[in-house]
């Protein structure tokens, strides 16, 4: 029976891997936007803050940098129950100040209270949301007037990373993002699918916002919002060349709660959209609910495959005594050179995405230690109640210049 469970999920994991090679793929093909018109849309930029008062000021400069009209974009910083001196540094540096001083559980209801405050403003034509701790390219805005020109409603842009060099750790993250963005939203953008939120960076037209309402019920709004998109039919394009950079954490603790706090709230989806996803996937043939579906899975699987894996080999050892020497070699060179293949797959991604293979070798080298780390974190998210949406605190000012 357990050589049973084994085969299925090694047939699964299969299928799961051979399905993201073919998404995946499509990284190598080309999309052309045609634009429609050189309208210039007005832009609401909204970054939620609570106790940002040491980097809200780079992020506000950045957007103040902006190649686009001055007059067609407004910064709004939604200052939460801040106790330091976030609203005064937002306001001093040009930032319109929306005071959010109800108790709030997500960045997702911080933005449904700043939504519900701008709906009467009929000049705005899309929100574009940041972090406060990021820096944002001097052209970000014209890419993504040109994604609204082309017809899309919401947009994904480029997520880098403005201190990627700090330690393995903020390595491993900005490999993670660099992934995510050419293997996952841009392969899917250029095969005419939906791509996927990832938290900053992004825009969406306030009449979607305003025709299909904002409510979150997770603690991740971007992966929830994702779902939403995929169920009301809209596609989410992707804009390689509308840059933010972002600031990752450099601590393991922190890192923990950060990627606590992800995986908690992908399993909230999971609960509350699956069903809706499924409903509409079918109903309305739209693919894309069953390609998010299988993304909020690969959570699950991820736990599933890697504790039937440990006992499978335990089970080997310890029961039917079946490994021996010539296993342990034949193991541990198809562990080298699967490692081995990871490492130049991840030198050439950072080589794509400009950056030094030298100064950021520690995070190639251990980024599996990294991703074998979220195994225990998505395993707790199965079994708790909540989650808090803790702030990450920013004890430096890291600022990224000529962009």
């Amino acid at each position: 029976m357990f050589e049973i469970i084994i085969y299925i999920l090694l047939i699964l994991s299969l299928i799961y891997g051979f399905y993201f090679l073919i998404m995946a793929s499509g990284v190598f093909r080309k999309k052309k936007c045609e634009i429609d018109n050189n309208k210039k849309n007005h832009f609401a930029i909204l970054i939620a803050a609570r106790n940002e008062e040491t980097v809200i000021k780079n992020l506000i400069n950045s957007l103040k940098k902006q190649n686009y009209p001055s007059n067609k974009y407004d910064v709004y910083v939604i200052v939460n129950n801040c106790t330091d001196n976030t609203l005064e540094v937002a306001k001093n540096a040009g930032a319109k100040i929306i005071e959010c001083k109800q108790k709030v559980k997500s960045k997702g209801e911080v933005l449904k209270y700043t939504f519900n405050k701008l709906k009467s403003n009929d000049e705005i034509d899309a929100y574009v949301i940041f972090d406060a701790d990021n820096v944002v390219h001097r052209e970000f805005l014209n890419k993504m007037n040109d994604s609204i020109n082309c017809g899309y409603e919401v947009v994904q842009g480029f997520r880098d990373t403005k201190n990627i060099c700090d330690n393995w750790l903020s390595t491993s993250y900005a490999i993670l993002y660099y992934l995510q963005s050419l293997f996952i939203n841009k392969s899917r953008f250029n095969f005419g699918m939906s791509s996927f939120l990832n938290g900053t960076g992004f825009m969406v037209k306030k009449e979607t916002i305003d025709q299909y309402g904002y409510d979150p019920k997770t603690i991740t709004e971007d992966i929830e919002y994702t779902a939403i998109c995929a169920i009301n039919g809209i596609k989410i394009a992707f804009n390689e060349n509308a840059i933010t950079y972002d600031e990752q954490v450099t601590d393991f603790k922190s890192s923990l709660k950060q990627r606590k706090r992800w995986s908690f709230g992908a399993i909230q989806c999971l609960k509350n959209y699956t069903g809706s996803l499924i409903k509409e996937g079918i109903k309305n043939k739209r693919f894309e609910c069953f390609d998010v579906i299988i993304f909020y899975f690969g959570i699950i699987f991820h736990v599933l495959f890697t504790i039937v894996s440990l006992i499978g080999i335990f089970y080997n050892v310890f029961y039917l005594n079946d490994f021996n020497s010539m296993d342990v070699v034949i193991y541990f060179i198809m562990f080298l050179i699967n490692y081995f293949i990871g490492v130049v797959f991840r030198m050439i991604v950072i080589k794509k995405c400009n950056k030094s293979i030298k100064e950021n070798i520690w995070g190639i080298l251990l980024f599996d230690l990294f991703v074998l780390s979220w195994f225990p974190i998505n395993f707790i998210c199965l079994f708790i109640k909540d989650c808090n949406w803790d702030h990450i605190k920013h004890d430096r000012n890291v600022d990224t210049l000529n962009i």
